[in-house]
């Protein structure tokens, strides 16, 4: 076992080598953040539960079997800690903008997205996927950005994984619409 991989790591930890999960830590941290922040959608939030995260990882590494790859493991920790503080904050789904949306608006709307630099664009879709419903905007940030598959993202949310290929769908159709407006404005007839 070479002392790179997730698994040596954790051994080591088991073994009380606290630099070996600083590692692990250092691994992880930019994914854990992006999958809590957008679930909370505010940053301070988001800093603040991604440390528990890697605390209650911490403390449950003994329960950490390996049947999944610990990076699933761990994402799975970040998304139950980002629904935990959505409910003890009490807030409001996020709206749906899909019904905010007519088709006038859209065509209403200038072709900004040709003329943006690819920083302006991702930032635009950034700020889209933010838009989302937590669970949509988790679900396309596990599939598209962390390169997690079907049977991951089931490990991680507890959904089934035809539940979730229902998700990303529609996940992907939410997210279009609201790009929509920024890629190609319809042509009124």
């Amino acid at each position: 076992m070479t002392a790179n991989t997730d698994q040596y790591l954790i051994e080591q930890v088991k073994l009380g080598d606290t630099r070996a999960f600083a590692t692990l830590v250092e691994r992880y941290k930019d994914y854990v953040f992006t999958i809590v922040v957008r679930v909370l959608k505010v940053r301070e939030e988001a800093e603040e539960v991604a440390q528990d995260t890697f605390i209650k990882a911490f403390e449950s590494l003994d329960t950490f079997r390996g049947e999944s790859k610990f990076s699933s493991w761990l994402y799975s920790i970040a998304y139950r800690k980002a629904l935990d503080r959505v409910r003890k904050n009490k807030r409001q789904q996020t709206t749906d903008l899909l019904e905010e949306i007519t088709e006038g608006d859209a065509g209403r709307i200038d072709n900004a997205l040709q003329l943006m630099e690819s920083t302006e664009r991702k930032e635009k879709i950034r700020q889209s996927i933010m838009q989302l419903p937590e669970i949509d905007a988790t679900l396309i940030t596990l599939y598209y950005f962390e390169d997690q598959s079907v049977k991951e993202i089931a490990q991680v949310t507890n959904l089934s994984e035809d539940n979730i290929k229902i998700k990303l769908y529609r996940s992907r159709k939410k997210l279009f619409t609201l790009l929509e407006g920024y890629i190609q404005p319809k042509i009124v007839e």
